[in-house]
């Protein structure tokens, strides 16, 4: 389907909003007229006032003139005096595929490349061009998938598929916004309902009589009629939609394989959902590790960092390449399930273009380093912004060491609440060894089933948690001492270094100290500096 079909369908789905409402408000103006003629005049008013009310979100939807606009992703814009390489880069590629150049490129914190078009007129007139181009996928990419996916991002230039999601967004917007209006006076009339039954209960409780179930069965039905009417719209309108969007996903990607090759397109498809997976692990178990504790790794590694995770887990990446989800990720994703454009990449003839030279994407940048501090600077939140850059292992250290110290805390108040002292690991050490370490079980949070169980069951339910807490003590007891320290690792979890020969035998001092007959012996032993 063309652009110019694309745009008369987009249209006819927007006016279909505005006839489904024509609709509806007929069909509460023809129950004002029969209640006017056939009911009695007290009645005729109820109804007269339901309908105005039931009438005004829809108005509110169909005027709704004004497309929200939506909010620009963060990020750095850089002209051609400061990143020319890219820049002749991007032209190059536009050239190819046939459609006029970004006037702006914008470099982001996302594992995304997208472009978007200030078009005027419901799409109808183009506008400014912007290129958004994410460092953290830069980072995962060679020059040449770099390439196919700046080739198919430009394919979207060519099938006005920018121009076109104005008159699409305008439609979606007001059906949802009229959804919202309807849901929101039916969850209002729920709570006023709610509100109401419960003083009346609470009357009732009052004066001695056994108080009613509350029950809002019947609050706001007629509001949620009247959104589930438009929602079911909005469902087709977004099926109807959706459609076209991953026909278009579809044709970018041949785009791309003409101007990059076949083999370079495919492999950025197989590496993009494997880098968004990497750096959504990245920012959560390394980036973000030291905020807790008011610490970011060094300037340029907050983002750029994820290049050692990748470099250190390539078996790991390699099944997940291999692993591609065959459905999308949900019925309104406008993009087709990676494994269908994967394959239909690869059953492309062999353009022989697979043994071209490869480089990092990000050797098109004139200083990455500083590329990656500029976006930084944009993106992170003052807060994060003021917070104090260390290296990594010095980051992963203290990170750990507060954490460690905190969950000992945590531990440690259980303890001195069951009368094992202050709490210290000492104290707590000294209440085993007369006899109170069941008294600590008692205070642990307990499933139902670990509640319910008494003797021998109740003590194997709480020996693990107590283990646990012991062990939390113990490390930060080390720590404290200076006798272990936290260890980064890019391709495992964060190790405790422990004097030599102690990991091997903590294990075993802990499930003495916790035995049914408790001997704290071999952990005192470790413990002394």
């Amino acid at each position: 389907m063309g652009p110019s079909l694309r745009a008369v369908r987009a249209l006819f789905l927007l006016a279909g909003f505005y006839l489904l409402s024509l609709l509806m408000l007929a069909v509460l103006a023809a129950a004002d007229w029969a209640a006017g003629t056939w009911t009695p005049g007290g009645v005729a008013v109820k109804i007269f006032l339901i309908s105005a009310v039931l009438a005004i979100p829809i108005v509110r939807g169909m005027f709704m003139l004004r497309t929200p606009k939506g909010e620009s992703m963060p990020g750095v814009r850089v002209d051609d005096t400061q990143e020319p390489e890219l820049w002749r880069s991007v032209r190059d590629i536009a050239q190819q595929v046939g459609t006029r150049a970004p006037d702006e490129i914008v470099l982001t914190g996302d594992v995304n490349a997208a472009v978007s078009e200030d078009a005027r007129f419901l799409g109808l007139v183009g506008g400014a061009r912007r290129l958004y181009l994410g460092l953290p996928l830069m980072t995962g990419l060679s020059e040449s998938q770099l390439r196919a996916v700046l080739a198919h991002e430009m394919g979207h230039y060519v099938n006005a598929d920018t121009r076109l999601t104005a008159i699409t967004v305008r439609g979606r917007v007001q059906v949802l916004r009229t959804i919202a209006h309807f849901q929101e006076r039916a969850g209002n009339k729920v709570d006023k309902e709610r509100a109401k039954q419960e003083a009346k209960s609470a009357k009732a409780v009052a004066r001695g009589r056994k108080a009613k179930e509350v029950d809002t069965t019947g609050a706001g039905v007629t509001y949620r009629a009247m959104a589930w009417i438009y929602t079911a719209y909005a469902k087709f309108y977004m099926r109807a939609t959706l459609s076209g969007s991953r026909r278009a996903e579809l044709a970018a990607d041949v785009a791309a394989a003409r101007i990059a090759g076949r083999d370079a397109t495919a492999s950025a498809l197989r590496e993009i959902p494997v880098l968004d997976s990497a750096h959504g692990f990245y920012m959560d178990a390394y980036a973000t590790l030291g905020v807790g504790a008011g610490l970011l790794p060094p300037s340029g590694e907050v983002f750029g960092g994820v290049r050692h995770l990748l470099a250190a887990r390539r078996e790991e990446l390699e099944g997940m390449r291999a692993d591609l989800p065959e459905e999308p990720s949900s019925p309104y994703d406008s993009h087709p399930a990676i494994a269908e454009r994967v394959a239909r990449i690869e059953a492309l003839p062999d353009d022989g273009r697979a043994s071209e030279p490869v480089r990092p994407s990000m050797s098109l940048l004139a200083d990455p380093g500083r590329a990656l501090a500029a976006v930084e600077q944009a993106v992170l939140t003052p807060e994060a912004l003021a917070m104090r850059r260390v290296e990594w292992p010095e980051l992963v250290h203290v990170s750990m060491t507060a954490y460690t110290q905190e969950s000992a805390d945590g531990f440690g108040a259980l303890a001195r609440e069951a009368g094992a002292g202050d709490g210290s690991l000492p104290s707590l050490l000294d209440a085993i060894d007369s006899g109170g370490l069941w008294r600590v079980a008692e205070r642990l949070p307990k499933s139902q089933e670990a509640a319910s169980a008494t003797g021998r069951a109740a003590r194997e339910f709480a020996r693990p948690r107590l283990t646990a807490g012991l062990a939390q003590l113990v490390r930060a007891a080390y720590v404290r001492d200076g006798r272990a320290r936290w260890e980064l690792s890019w391709s495992d979890s964060a190790t405790l270094k422990l004097p030599d020969g102690h990991a091997d035998e903590l294990p075993a001092a802990l499930e003495a100290a916790v035995a049914d007959v408790p001997d704290t012996t071999p952990l005192r032993k470790l413990l002394i500096p």
